[in-house]
Formats: structure tokens, C-alpha cells, sequence
């Protein structure tokens, strides 16, 4: 019996964890607490503890408990309810303050996780999000992890920790990393090209691979190079594959439009297929993922040719962008929930594609 496949690709928009105590609408109320945090640190680091020492150690933590956590790795700094000091001074035990993070709650996030509902895919290539726990957290808060029940992410190249992960429905049963493609002194990745393998449940394997190629910040002349250096590669790596028969997905922010140069490695490529062009081949503007001063096409789902042939339809979900009915005259409008520049999903568009297989 044929089975229906959705997958997405979707550009969060720095989706990241937020420690408790930075997270509080009161700043003067963090400033505070992060006084208190500090005050326990150096009642901490004393050679030796007081009577009166252990008190206000144990006071700041009761106090501070909600934002924080000790971790203890080595010795016993507290009791069992941790309610009495029993370390005698520094030496006697060994570990830290941690901060506890916050849940994703705000509205912005709530409005992430209202794209990605709204999409239904069993598979989604996410792009800026910051860390595992993070993407696991947001999966686990905002969305039914029942559905996307494994979550990965590898930290890529980029130092402001902007990383792509997936969320998936189907068992993963092998990544790989290209973060080290290149030289030491010139990665060939922004970020990372992250293969995954996943098990579909008639037994054969989807391969996605998620990009978030160099973006334009700097200049076209500038960054032209690397973005069609980062298609090359891609291509290359997809030789490693036969395109007139395996399930795989290239997806993700390739931060270029499909008429440019840098891009043409990767979009010239025999037997790959961008779902965008197969549901609106004669109306390119229909295949917006992203409004900067005009609306382009800058994210993408390609697919090998078995997935053209099990295609069925596709489209980008774009009502969490802010401003979306003056952006389209009116023709589309944006979540009822999206009523600022903050509280928007993304100023990118979800991408989705659905396959009968």
C-alpha cells in the first residue's frame, strides 16, 4: 500500500536556549540575582568555611535554586536535602554553579513551533538552531515528540554557534559530518553539510543532507566564492550516491537565488529535482522562502529522481514571517500571533514537499 512521506526544511532563526536568569522580563530583578549567583561563587571558593559561611551558602541557594544547580563531582559540598553544608571548605569537594535554561515559552518560539505544526512533515532539516539540547528542548516543549521522536544536531563552523539539525520521525541509523571539508585555515562549510540516514518503515533509506551555505553579508562579490565553493562540494559529495535510485534530499538556507552563478554546481546536477520548480514551474515568484527589500527563493528541498517520480505537491508555509499580507498585498496573511518583529516564527519561510512512495 503506498505510504505518504512530508518533509520539510525551515530556516528558525537563531532557535536558542536561554538561561533562567537572563530570561526574566525584570532586569533589575537578573541584575540581582546575578549578584547572588556571585556572592555564592565566592563563598565557595573559601579555603574554609565558617558557621556563618555554610548559613549564607545555604540561603543563596535556597534563594537562587529556581535559576541555578550545584553540580557536586566530586565530595559533598551539601546533605542529601540539601539543606545543611557539610563540605568544610573548598578542598573538601569539587564542582560548580550551573545555570538551569529556560523553556521555550515565548511567543516567538511559540510561533517556530506553529510553522512546523502547520507543515505536518515526518522529517525536517532545521537551520540556525543552537545546540542538540536545545533543538531537543524545543522539540520536547513545543512540539509532539511523539511524532519527531529523534532529534540530532552536530555543532558546526560558525563561532555564533548557528547550527543545522534534524527532527525526524524515522529511526536515524547513520550521520556524518563535513565540518572539517577543507583546510584548517579555509573550512569549506559555513556551518556543516549533515548527512543523515534514516530508516523508512518499508525498510529502505532516506538520505538528507542539511546546508545553511555563506550568506550574502558582506557583499555578493565576496561571498560568491564560498557559496559556490560550499554547491561544489555538495555535488561532489553526491556522487557518492546513484540519483536514478536512492531515496535523498539535499535541503536548507543555500542563501542565494536559483538563477545565480554560485549555486549553479549544485542546481545543474542531473537527476536532482527542486520541488519548488516541480509545483510551480511556470511561476518563480510562487517559490518565495525569504523578503529582503523584494521576496526570493533562497531555501530549498532537492530531490533525487525516485522522489520526482513519488512526488505529489510542495509549498512554503510562510505565516510566520512578519508583515506577510503587506509583503503579498493582501493575498496571504500572517499568523494572528505575529504581531511584531519579535514575535515573528522566522524571516524565512518553511519549505515542504509531500511524496507518495
Amino acid at each position: 500500500m503506498p505510504t505518504t512521506l512530508r518533509v520539510a526544511s525551515f530556516n528558525v532563526e537563531n532557535l536558542f536556549s536561554r538561561v533562567k536568569i537572563l530570561n526574566l522580563r525584570d532586569h533589575s530583578v537578573a541584575a540581582d540575582a546575578l549578584k547572588q549567583v556571585d556572592d555564592l561563587n565566592k563563598l565557595l571558593r573559601k579555603t574554609s568555611y565558617s558557621t556563618t559561611d555554610k548559613r549564607q551558602i545555604v540561603d543563596l541557594y535556597q534563594a537562587l535554586k529556581i535559576y541555578i544547580q550545584i553540580r557536586e563531582d566530586r565530595g559533598k559540598l551539601f546533605n542529601r536535602t540539601k539543606t545543611q553544608v557539610v563540605a568544610h571548605g573548598v578542598r573538601d569537594w569539587d564542582g560548580e554553579v550551573e545555570f538551569k535554561r529556560a523553556k521555550f515559552s515565548e511567543q516567538a518560539r511559540e510561533n517556530t513551533a506553529k510553522v512546523i505544526k502547520a507543515v505536518k512533515a515526518d522529517v525536517a532539516c532545521i537551520v540556525e538552531a543552537e545546540a542538540r539540547p536545545a533543538l531537543v528542548a524545543f522539540n520536547a516543549d513545543l512540539l509532539d515528540s511523539r511524532k519527531f521522536k529523534y532529534a540530532m544536531l552536530i555543532d558546526g563552523n560558525d563561532p555564533r554557534g548557528i547550527d543545522v539539525g534534524v527532527l525526524s520521525g524515522f529511526p536515524i541509523v547513520s550521520l556524518k559530518s563535513h565540518l572539517y571539508d577543507g583546510s584548517a585555515n579555509s573550512r569549506t562549510f559555513s556551518r556543516d553539510c549533515l548527512r543523515v540516514e534514516m530508516q523508512l518503515p518499508s525498510g529502505q533509506s532516506l538520505h538528507l543532507l542539511c546546508n545553511h551555505f555563506k550568506s550574502k553579508s558582506g557583499g555578493e562579490t565576496a561571498t560568491d566564492p564560498r557559496r559556490r565553493r560550499q554547491a561544489e562540494r555538495v555535488a561532489e559529495i553526491l556522487g557518492e550516491y546513484d540519483l536514478t535510485r536512492d531515496l535523498l534530499i539535499v535541503a536548507g538556507d543555500l542563501n542565494d537565488t536559483p538563477t545565480r552563478n554560485p549555486l549553479r554546481p549544485l542546481l545543474d546536477l542531473p537527476h536532482l529535482h527542486d520541488v519548488l520548480a516541480l509545483q510551480f514551474p511556470s511561476d518563480a515568484a510562487a517559490r518565495w522562502t525569504y523578503h529582503f527589500r523584494d521576496v526570493q527563493q533562497i531555501d530549498y528541498i532537492l530531490v533525487s529522481e525516485p522522489l520526482k517520480n513519488a512526488f505529489a505537491k510542495a509549498g512554503v508555509e510562510r505565516r510566520g514571517i512578519y508583515r506577510l499580507a503587506q509583503i503579498t498585498g493582501g493575498a496571504e496573511r500572517e499568523f494572528d500571533t505575529v504581531t511584531r518583529w519579535t514575535d515573528a516564527a522566522s524571516d524565512h519561510g518553511a519549505v515542504w514537499a509531500e511524496f507518495t512512495l
